[in-house]
């Protein structure tokens, strides 16, 4: 038989399950969205964040208190992972020197303070987690306060769930009475007055054992200046006011978890960096509402989508006040902060 012919023997057909595939272990693995259970992992407070390191407070309180560091595990690369957060590291968590601990879960967070770029802008930037009060911190001169900037801190505590403080400084330069007469209708906003540099630290201090309190304030305010003083040992930068322009200077360039130790008990005083702008394209107004539980009540009055401003049709609670029903104070305070949200093409 030629070369070329036909065998009519089966065996000796080739097809393609004759050739051998060698296996890839990798690429032959059924793939499944199961995680490891990780039930030997920590909890620990996030106490700041360094390029791509988490420093993390292991033990809080507890007779094996320390420090770790610690990496984000892949599953949580699209997670935000903020300072006040509570994680769950496994590794290494000595925090021995050269050692590396890895986060792999954060536990529900009780609030979570957030700003935008801008009002439009509805991505909205973590600031701090697991805070319960924020001090605003505001000179009553040099730079001057800005009302319309507090009032934007303040919405987005309340629409947190977060309490607002304040603290007035400089008021040795200036009287800061007009200034505050703005907030006298919100309820529970506490607000301390410091000069020559001096800072009501014991008043304060008892406002803050207990609590997670997140410090916000525009640059050269003194807000670093407030926190060396409450945390002797913080170390937190502080800058000067341009004479010129009458700005202040970014000191605090990161988010930071300091404790705090007082006669009253112990706190936790998040420090911030200072910022010209706050964003609050991610707040809804109704949040805001809904800190004035008198004025709720009177809007269920009102005519759907009543923004509540002043001149608006048939507004209820324009016509309490009107009546002497409500308190003026009250009202304006509300105007003022839902005016912050007027140029939203959403609201």
């Amino acid at each position: 038989m030629s070369w070329w012919e036909a065998d009519d023997d089966e065996d000796d057909v080739f097809d393609e399950a004759d050739v051998r595939v060698r296996p890839n272990p990798k690429a032959n693995r059924p793939r499944t969205k199961r995680r490891p259970a990780h039930e030997d992992a920590v909890i620990g407070r996030v106490l700041g964040v360094d390029r791509g390191r988490y420093r993390v407070l292991i033990d809080e309180d507890g007779p094996e208190e320390r420090e770790t560091t610690a990496a984000r595990a892949r599953e949580l690369r699209k997670t935000a992972i903020v300072t006040g957060d509570r994680a769950r590291v496994v590794g290494d968590t000595s925090g021995d020197d050269g050692t590396l601990g890895r986060i792999v879960g954060i536990e529900e967070r009780t609030s979570l303070l957030r700003r935008s770029a801008d009002d439009t802008d509805q991505v909205e930037r973590v600031i701090v987690a697991n805070a319960d009060q924020m001090l605003v911190v505001v000179a009553a001169a040099d730079p001057p306060p800005r009302p319309r900037l507090v009032d934007r801190y303040l919405v987005a505590a309340l629409d947190a769930g977060i309490r607002p403080l304040m603290v007035v400084t400089k008021t040795d330069l200036a009287d800061p009475g007009e200034f505050l007469a703005h907030f006298d209708g919100l309820d529970d906003l506490r607000v301390f007055r410091s000069a020559h540099g001096a800072a009501p630290t014991a008043e304060i201090g008892r406002a803050l054992a207990g609590h997670s309190t997140v410090f916000v304030g525009h640059s050269g305010v003194g807000k670093s200046t407030l926190v060396n003083a409450l945390v002797p040992d913080a170390g937190r930068a502080t800058g000067h006011v341009n004479t010129v322009t009458g700005r202040g200077r970014h000191t605090s360039s990161s988010t930071v978890s300091l404790r705090y130790r007082g006669a009253a008990g112990s706190g936790w005083v998040i420090d911030t960096p200072g910022v010209r702008s706050f964003g609050l394209g991610h707040v809804d107004p109704a949040n805001v509402l809904g800190a004035y539980p008198d004025l709720a009540e009177a809007a269920e009055d009102c005519p759907r989508g009543c923004t509540h401003l002043p001149g608006a049709p048939e507004c209820a609670i324009q016509a309490a006040a009107d009546a002497g029903r409500i308190g003026s104070s009250r009202v304006d305070s509300l105007q003022r902060l839902l005016e912050t949200f007027a140029a939203r093409e959403d609201y």
